[in-house]
């Protein structure tokens, strides 16, 4: 049952693996046996989250830009410099923005646009095409959100962030749809909140006691949540599943908010 989980012999890379849930989930890679690359726009950040992690294995730092066709390609050739194909591939790299929907400025709508869907469909591309395609395997694991699932109280004004993730999860089907003839598993994450550096203001705002007593399970997601969910999907153990997704939240997305 253990080689089911194993990430033994795999490679990996993981876009904003410099911190919060790309961090968590290059912990659980790396614990499982794979070689991971992380990836971040920081470049101060994402080395020293590296040379952290790489005491659990071996962990490589390619800071790029993945919002951008350039940077796109830029860290595929970077990658490519080190391995001669990736076995799993994590979009992750995300941005959020709050503004109320008829004063949102259009300038950091495209932002979070480009980075949270643009920018996972730009690497997704160049990765199929430099390595899974070709080899007729290859996972990859998108980020999405409970905030992909639905409105949000009026209190979050995240339209552009809700509007990025909720494409997320339909990139998802269609690119399995797609891309499963490639032997190429496409499957989706849905976070509720983690204390991460992006979520930990608007948890502050709004009270960490008020949003885990809307949770079924009456906490928030904590370092370990997310690890076994991501392993399944990069594991033998989900070869069969593809196009689907998941939400990791307490329970939150199975209920009406009263």
């Amino acid at each position: 049952m253990n080689e089911l989980f194993s990430l033994k012999g795999r490679t990996a890379l993981i876009t904003g693996g410099s911190r919060g849930i790309g961090r968590m989930i290059a912990e659980g890679f790396l614990k499982q046996g794979a070689k991971v690359y992380i990836s971040a726009r920081k470049a101060a950040a994402c080395d020293q989250t590296a040379a952290e992690l790489s005491a659990l294995g071996p962990c490589v730092s390619l800071p790029a830009d993945v919002s951008t066709v350039e940077g796109a390609r830029a860290l595929v050739a970077a990658y490519a410099a080190h391995e001669g194909q990736l076995d799993i591939l994590v979009n992750n790299a995300g941005a959020a923005w709050g503004a109320p929907a008829e004063d949102h400025p259009a300038d950091a709508w495209d932002k979070v646009m480009n980075l949270n869907v643009r920018g996972y469909f730009l690497l997704s591309q160049a990765i199929a095409k430099k390595s899974m395609i070709a080899r007729r395997s290859g996972r990859i694991i998108n980020i999405a959100s409970i905030a992909g699932l639905g409105g949000n109280p009026v209190e979050m004004k995240t339209i552009a962030y809700n509007t990025s993730k909720g494409a997320v999860i339909n990139f998802t089907r269609a690119l399995a749809g797609e891309w499963g003839q490639y032997g190429i598993n496409v499957n989706a994450i849905c976070p509720g909140f983690f204390k991460t550096k992006m979520a930990i203001g608007l948890i502050e705002s709004l009270g960490e006691d008020k949003m885990a007593a809307h949770a079924p399970l009456r906490r928030l997601g904590d370092d370990e949540d997310l690890k076994g969910l991501s392993l399944l999907l990069a594991s033998d153990a989900g070869k069969h599943i593809t196009g689907q997704w998941l939400a990791v939240d307490g329970g939150v997305s199975a209920i009406v908010a009263g």
